[in-house]
C-alpha cells in the first residue's frame, strides 16, 4: 500500500506553522510499506520554473529531523536557482533510511512514482546517498530526473561541477581579501573530502594552495595526504586551524556561535548546503568579525547548472562557462553588502528575491 499526504492550506497544526514560516508551496509526504519507503518532498517555490533539487537518503534521527532538512534545502534550492539565473524554482527530496542498507531498485522506482505524481512541478536529481545509478531507476518510472549517466544522455556526475563552480567563489573571495585571486602560498581548510570536497582539493592544488582536511572516511583522508599532499586534521580542530579559508563541504549547519568565533581565516568559501546555524545571528556574526563569507547556496550551485544544462539539453561546454559566472555574481555580493552595509548571506538572499519577485510581475501581467 502507497499513501501520499498533500498539504497546500494553512491549520492550527504545528507542521502547518513551520511550512507557513519557510513560505513553502507543498509538502508531500510519501509511504510504502511494502519497499519501505519513507520519504519527504518539498516545492519551495515555482515562480521561475518547475522545483528541482536531488534526492537525499540519510538516516535521520527522527522525521522531525528530516522534515526540517528538507525545507531548509529546498529553500535553499529556490535561491539557489534564482541567484544562477536559471528558470528553475526550489524543491528537495529526503528518504529516510541508511542508504547502504534500505536502499533498493524497489525502493527507487516507487519513489519515482510519487515523483511522476506531481506531474512535472518537482525534477529530481541525485544527492547525499543516492547515484546516477539510483536516478536510472527514478527514471524507469517518470521523466522529471536528471542527472542521469553519460550514456543515457544525461551530464552524470555533477560534483566535478559544483566543486568548480565553489572554487571560482573561493578565487572571488581570495581577490577581495587579498588583491589577487591566485590561491598560490593560501592555505585552505576542508572539511568533507567527499565527491565535491575531492574535487576541491584537486583545484586549490592546482592553483598553488597549502590543503588540510578533515573527514570521518580514513579512505579519504589517506587518499588526499598520499595523491595531493595534504593535512590531516582531527574533527573539530579544524575551525581553529591556522589557515587563510575554511571551505565547509560537509554537512549543513555547522556554523554556530562557538565555532566561528574559534576561526583563524580570512575566508570562508564551502560547498556545503545551509551552512550558517542561523542566517541572520551568524550572518552578522561573521561581519562582525571581519571575515568574507561567500553564500553557500551561489557558489555550490555548479551542479545545479549542470543538471539544468540537462534539462534543456546538455551541453558540458555551456555548464562551465555558465559555472564559472559565480565568480562575477561573488564579486557583486561582497559590494552590494558593503554598499548597504549588511552580511553577504542577506545581500545574496536580497539579490535572489529580487529576481523572483521581478519575474512574478512578468508572469502575472497578463
Amino acid at each position: 500500500m502507497s499513501t501520499s499526504s498533500t498539504f497546500t492550506h494553512e491549520t492550527k497544526d504545528g507542521l502547518f506553522a513551520q511550512v507557513k514560516t519557510t513560505n513553502h508551496e507543498q509538502v508531500v509526504f510519501c509511504n510504502d510499506n511494502a519497499t519501505g519507503l519513507r520519504a519527504i518532498i518539498a516545492i519551495h517555490n515555482t515562480v521561475l520554473g518547475p522545483g528541482l533539487g536531488g534526492t537525499r537518503m540519510w538516516n535521520y534521527a527522527s522525521e522531525a529531523e528530516a522534515l526540517n532538512d528538507v525545507l531548509r534545502l529546498s529553500r535553499g534550492m529556490t535561491y539557489k536557482a534564482a541567484i544562477s539565473g536559471l528558470n528553475l524554482g526550489g524543491a528537495k527530496a529526503v528518504i529516510i533510511g541508511d542508504a547502504n542498507q534500505h536502499k533498493s531498485e524497489a525502493l527507487m522506482r516507487k519513489f519515482g512514482r510519487f515523483v511522476e505524481n506531481l506531474n512535472g512541478k518537482y525534477i529530481t536529481a541525485e544527492d547525499v546517498g543516492t547515484t546516477t545509478k539510483d536516478m536510472e531507476y527514478v527514471n524507469m518510472e517518470t521523466d522529471s530526473v536528471v542527472g542521469l549517466p553519460e550514456s543515457m544522455g544525461g551530464g552524470g556526475d555533477p560534483s566535478p561541477v559544483t566543486a568548480y563552480g565553489t572554487f571560482m567563489g573561493m578565487k572571488a573571495s581570495a581577490k577581495k581579501a587579498y588583491g589577487s585571486d591566485s590561491l598560490k602560498g593560501k592555505k585552505v581548510a576542508i572539511q568533507g573530502i567527499g565527491k565535491v570536497g575531492m574535487h576541491l582539493v584537486e583545484l586549490v592544488r592546482n592553483d598553488g594552495g597549502i590543503v588540510s582536511v578533515s573527514d570521518i572516511n580514513s579512505a579519504s583522508l589517506n587518499h588526499a595526504a598520499t595523491e595531493y599532499g595534504a593535512t590531516v586534521l582531527n574533527g573539530d580542530d579544524i575551525y581553529s586551524a591556522d589557515v587563510d579559508i575554511f571551505a565547509p563541504c560537509a554537512l549543513g549547519a555547522i556554523l554556530n556561535t562557538e565555532n566561528i568565533n574559534s576561526l583563524k581565516c580570512d575566508i570562508i568559501a564551502g560547498a556545503a548546503n545551509n551552512q550558517l546555524a542561523n542566517e541572520e545571528e551568524h550572518g552578522m556574526l561573521i561581519k562582525e568579525k571581519g571575515l568574507l563569507y561567500a553564500p553557500d547556496f551561489l557558489i555550490n550551485a555548479g551542479g545545479l547548472i549542470n543538471v539544468y544544462s540537462e534539462y534543456i539539453g546538455y551541453n558540458r561546454e555551456n555548464a562551465m562557462r555558465d559555472t564559472e559566472k559565480i565568480y562575477d555574481t561573488t564579486v557583486k555580493i561582497y559590494d552590494l553588502a558593503d554598499a548597504q552595509n549588511i552580511h553577504t548571506q542577506k545581500a545574496a538572499t536580497l539579490l535572489a528575491q529580487k529576481r523572483i519577485d521581478d519575474m512574478l510581475g512578468v508572469h502575472s501581467t497578463f
